[in-house]
């Protein structure tokens, strides 16, 4: 994989993700039901389980979650990456919902200051896992017609994973858990 190559498939990836976040803040303004529905889900399954933990616990639990939307975003172009892109966009569609209901709650320096400090770490993760995941969607294709080896592809971007997007999302979590609910307790 060229870097080139690469710096496509994080093009497409920023530009599904972007697109997901448009969608779900158009949903969340049109005032459907269905975003507060969305709302409560996530509260109820990701929220629920930290809410009372330490920030340490709570950092772990993160990395633990953003790791696995990682892996599947990555392991999500053995299909074809159709998995990759489904992932993308509802994550975007996600942050668009939320990102409408802080927007509401603590106006827009709430919403920067909860998401920049630790999404400068975590979203470069994100976007490079979508592009790896992609990259071996394409790596498959190659195979299959005889002009590729996908594992040995797969192994060097698996390598490039736990060299990048590991660290990035460690220290994603460490920042979310302990600096931004305090940058939170600024604006609110």
């Amino acid at each position: 994989m060229s870097r080139q190559e690469f710096a496509i498939y994080l093009a497409v990836a920023v530009v599904v993700f972007l697109l997901g976040i448009g969608a779900g803040y158009a949903v969340m303004a049109s005032g459907d039901p269905a975003a507060e529905q969305l709302i409560e889900m996530v509260k109820e399954g990701v929220f629920a389980g930290i809410l009372d933990d330490t920030p340490a616990m709570i950092a772990l639990k993160i990395f633990l979650n953003n790791l696995q939307a990682c892996l599947v975003l990555f392991l999500g172009g053995a299909t074809f990456g159709i998995l990759t892109l489904f992932i993308l966009i509802s994550n975007g569609v996600v942050i668009g919902v939320f990102a409408g209901e802080i927007l509401d709650r603590v106006g827009l320096s709430g919403l920067a200051l909860g998401l920049i400090p630790h999404g400068i770490f975590e979203l470069p993760a994100l976007f490079i896992s979508a592009a790896l995941g992609l990259s071996l969607a394409r790596s498959l294709l190659a195979e299959l017609s005889g002009m590729g080896d996908a594992a040995a592809d797969a192994a060097r971007m698996g390598g490039l994973f736990l060299r990048i997007v590991v660290p990035l999302l460690a220290l994603a979590a460490v920042i979310e858990a302990f600096i931004t609910p305090a940058l939170l307790q600024i604006v609110v």
